[in-house]
């Protein structure tokens, strides 16, 4: 396959990288914690740890786990938001030779349980804010070794008010019970009575059990190898390279985790990558919360950003944004779901550089795409593959596409999954007999390698037998001054077999349908035009941001037929 992207790549980036730099993630991590002993690694709500701190708090929470007689390879599931247990949890598990089952907090009962029975998990480190969900489905699972971490747990002695405030004062916490459960610090102080024993994984060891996000069925458990993840913190590195500026690498690097650590984004984005090139990460327990979220980044001269599309709106729109300090900001990535071109217009005039969009996903580890770190305008690009890394756009036989026509996203390259847990049926569908994996998603290659989705093959909306792509009817509407959030799905139609439905959060509370829909016949060809405005006070999203066109699409499939357009709801 001719590379013919290379020829769009910044001058100092390389066509390839060296994945074997590092043999696993341990040892990537102990190298910053060798050079940057005395510098903060993480803070969290004004409390810091340095990664001297981080060394030793891992090792002992290493070492405990080993006391315990897991086998090498044993899973142990996270359950927490952005707080300091997270990075010296992963450390831990990691260095020890275990497997790290990143789990989403505010799962259901349900859905927690699925994942502790589905890895095989043993163990489990949670936050007592969601103790109560473990205590619901724990006993059906095979975990035996309970961690109960407390908010204040590593913040000394504000540690103790912050827990007074969050169980009594704010309520959040459940009442659980978890009979032979050990609190987070009494496992670290028993672990430093323990020798820890160093496991050295290779590059074929399994790091991460990453499950998808369940939205395309049943959550599966994406294998991510150490040498996985070791070749995207690489490729990720290589790629940010010319963002940072020549002498500036004495300058710490400040990067917002805003993202959740348990989703793959932030965990090599936000994480690794910030502890490779030994920055500061500020943690954003609940990123949802985006006043507390300034207010946590006021003073802080941030240097990259990385976030969604929803996450930037939000921010933009928020009448405190201007109080934070991007005057050294270098980079502002955005992945998980396509950046409108109104969003980026407006984080470009406020803090003066592009937000960089890429693509990728969990079986990627996940960057596998990105538009170069220097753009300095939305292009709506996805970017070009990043060194090592290959793409094929293809049909539905699997054999590639003319340039610039329509086809599968399929990648090959060192940062893609071992396959999925214990399913190799559902491996053997996403992967090529030559080593690719198909995406699912739709995408388009132009003469300069540059990639564009044009949604994924579920989303896409047939009119009258021609193809609409709901990220395109999204960008336009969003550019309205009156929209805040939009959302566009396919719904039956008499006539047409289906037609395109918009749900709409206003930011103008005058707007109305007819407001919409009229932009809409300005910028669209008629079968792209909305049928049908529904205006809701928000719009369903996954814990990263992404909206959830699916959960819009059966609300629309349930519900009573409506008249079109002019008694469609409008509140």
């Amino acid at each position: 396959m001719e590379k013919i992207w290379l020829k769009s790549y910044p001058p100092s980036v390389p066509a390839e990288i060296d994945a074997s730099a590092y043999a696993s993630v341990g040892e990537l991590l102990e190298e910053s914690f060798r050079n940057y002993r005395e510098r903060r690694a993480f803070v969290c709500m004004g409390k810091a740890i340095t990664y001297g701190e981080l060394d030793d708090l891992s090792r002992k929470l290493g070492a405990w786990f080993q006391s315990k007689g897991l086998a090498r390879g044993a899973r142990i599931a996270l359950m927490m938001p952005n707080v300091l247990q997270y990075p010296v949890a992963t450390a831990a598990v990691l260095r020890a030779g275990y497997v790290v089952v990143n789990v989403n907090p505010l799962y259901t009962p349900r859905e927690l349980e699925h994942q502790l029975k589905d890895s095989g998990a043993e163990a489990i480190v949670v936050l007592e804010n969601f103790a109560a969900t473990v205590q619901a489905v724990v006993r059906n699972t095979s975990v035996k070794h309970l961690v109960v971490a407390s908010m204040g747990d590593l913040m000394g002695a504000k540690g103790f008010i912050v827990n007074f405030v969050v169980r009594r004062v704010k309520k959040m916490v459940p009442a659980w019970s978890l009979p032979g459960h050990v609190k987070f610090n009494d496992a670290v102080a028993e672990g430093a009575r323990q020798t820890f024993v160093p496991a050295r994984p290779t590059h074929s060891d399994l790091a991460f059990l990453q499950y998808t996000g369940g939205t395309t069925g049943v959550a599966k458990g994406a294998m991510l190898t150490h040498g996985n993840v070791v070749a995207n913190v690489l490729q990720s590195a290589a790629w940010h390279e010319p963002a940072h500026p020549e002498g500036a690498e004495a300058e710490q690097i400040i990067n917002v985790v805003a993202l959740p650590l348990y989703h793959i984004y932030a965990l090599t984005v936000c994480f690794l990558l910030t502890v490779r090139g030994g920055g500061l990460g500020i943690l954003i327990p609940n990123p949802r919360d985006i006043g507390g979220m300034i207010k946590q980044l006021k003073g802080y001269a941030i240097s990259t950003f990385p976030a969604v599309n929803t996450l930037y709106n939000a921010l933009l729109n928020h009448p405190d944004f201007g109080q934070l300090d991007f005057s050294k900001l270098r980079c502002a990535n955005a992945g998980g779901m396509a950046v409108q071109e109104a969003v980026a217009r407006r984080w470009y005039e406020r803090t003066g550089k592009a937000i960089v969009e890429g693509y990728g996903l969990s079986e990627t580890s996940p960057s596998a795409v990105c538009n170069p770190v220097t753009a300095t305008e939305y292009s709506g690009a996805i970017g070009v593959p990043l060194p090592s890394t290959e793409v094929s756009i293809r049909d539905d036989g699997g054999n590639p596409v003319p340039m610039g026509e329509p086809g599968e996203v399929c990648i090959r390259g060192p940062q893609v999954m071992a396959g999925y847990w214990n399913r190799p049926d559902e491996t053997a569908k996403v992967m090529t007999a030559d080593g690719f994996l198909k995406t699912g998603d739709i995408g388009v290659m132009d003469a300069r390698g540059y990639f564009r989705i044009v949604d994924r093959k579920k989303d896409m909306i047939l009119v009258s037998g021609f193809n609409v792509y709901p990220n395109e009817v999204e960008d336009v509407v969003a550019k309205h001054p009156g929209v805040f959030e939009v959302a566009a799905v396919g719904v039956p139609d008499v006539h047409s077999g289906e037609a395109v439905k918009l749900f709409v959060v206003k930011k103008d509370p005058a707007l109305t349908e007819a407001d919409v829909l009229a932009f809409c016949k300005e910028q669209l060809t008629g079968y792209k035009r909305p049928k049908f405005v529904e205006f809701r006070s928000e719009l369903p999203k996954t814990n990263v941001g992404k909206i959830l066109r699916r959960e819009l699409r059966e609300t629309a499939a349930s519900a009573p037929a409506r008249a079109p357009l002019a008694t469609a709801r409008n509140d």
